[in-house]
């Protein structure tokens, strides 16, 4: 069987085609200079697949610059939403702690103006003790519970006043009597006709006094 590449079948090289040398010295041996690399030669199809993967690279470009102004854009509107929702929530939390503020001031003021009611309903009542107490008559099962009731009315905040030798207060006191005397030196409650109430913020009724002043 004889080689095709070799027609005389001798085994010889074919003295037409002889060796193939590439001369891969950076230095041209005649000149002496650094030889520039030589550019690489495209075949034509290799050509346009490089110039179709430019042209596709390209587009990618394109399309990210895209993608990415897109995502920007989502996560602006994203940011807002939070922001305005966040906003949203402070507001209402806002106007739940207002309301809660104005819930207990609105309740602790009905508090004290049922009080007061209470406390004006029983003033006759607790004259009459008052009366009783200053006669002797207060006595037997009737002081218990007329202790109890005056217990139960200061543990509210109805407090009682009114005492001789106070300066007198037009503010808190009603002068029913009005004398002059030389042992004073301003005008002085001389005689309690019947006691004040009070709680801490209003006047129930003004301690109705007899006044004197000192003398001119």
């Amino acid at each position: 069987m004889t080689d095709d590449r070799n027609p005389s079948g001798s085994g010889a090289p074919d003295p037409e085609e002889g060796p193939r040398v590439t001369d891969k010295r950076r230095l041209d041996p005649e000149t002496g200079r650094l030889r520039e690399p030589a550019e690489p030669v495209l075949t034509p199809e290799e050509a346009v697949l490089a110039e179709a993967a430019e042209a596709v690279a390209g587009v990618e470009d394109d399309l990210s610059s895209d993608a990415l102004a897109a995502a920007e854009k989502l996560a602006a509107d994203r940011l807002d939403e939070l922001q305005r929702a966040q906003a949203a929530h402070y507001n209402l939390e806002q106007q739940y702690n207002a309301y809660v503020k104005r819930s207990k001031a609105e309740a602790a003021a009905a508090h004290d103006r049922g009080v007061a009611s209470v406390g004006e309903a029983l003033i006759p009542v607790l004259d009459d003790i008052e009366l009783a107490r200053r006669h002797g008559d207060l006595t037997g099962p009737f002081a218990s519970i007329a202790e109890k009731l005056e217990a139960t009315l200061q543990r509210l905040g109805v407090e009682r006043y009114g005492e001789v030798g106070e300066v007198f207060d037009p503010a808190v006191h009603e002068a029913l009597m009005h004398s002059h005397a030389a042992d004073v030196t301003e005008p002085t409650v001389q005689q309690v006709l019947q006691p004040g109430y009070r709680t801490a913020d209003r006047i129930l009724r003004a301690a109705r006094v007899a006044v004197v002043d000192p003398e001119a």
